[in-house]
């Protein structure tokens, strides 16, 4: 795996997850309430930020994979890692107002992003 090709599948990841990330706000605005809202707008920079270091940590796991591990069922993988990545989301510490419809649906978004990067990937990579 040569390092310009690890860079071109950061970028193709990274572009994925910021598209997620704010189709994904975008929807839990239109679920939540206006004050929950808030909420999901105040954080955007650090969304961004947070999803560019995921982003180099999914490839460099999927170079892993696709290189040395295998590459079949690579959708398995990322599915667990997207419910791996969601699973704090399941029980939250103390009720804040947001519908459970609302925590679910952020849920399978997290879990979309994960899955949608893994084809990525697997596109890229193997």
């Amino acid at each position: 795996m040569t390092l310009g090709r690890l860079v071109l599948a950061w970028i193709v990841v990274a572009a994925w997850f910021e598209v997620a990330t704010f189709a994904t706000v975008s929807f839990m605005v239109r679920l939540a309430s206006s004050q929950d809202a808030v909420g999901y707008i105040g954080h955007i920079a650090q969304y961004v930020k947070r999803r560019l270091v995921e982003a180099a940590i999914v490839t460099l796991i999927a170079s892993l994979w696709f290189d040395s591990l295998g590459s079949g069922e690579w959708w398995v993988l990322f599915l667990l890692f997207g419910l791996l990545v969601s699973s704090a989301k399941w029980f939250p510490p103390a009720p804040f107002g947001v519908a459970k419809r609302v925590r679910f649906a952020e849920v399978v978004c997290d879990v979309a992003r994960y899955v949608g990067a893994g084809a990525l990937l697997a596109w890229r990579l193997s």
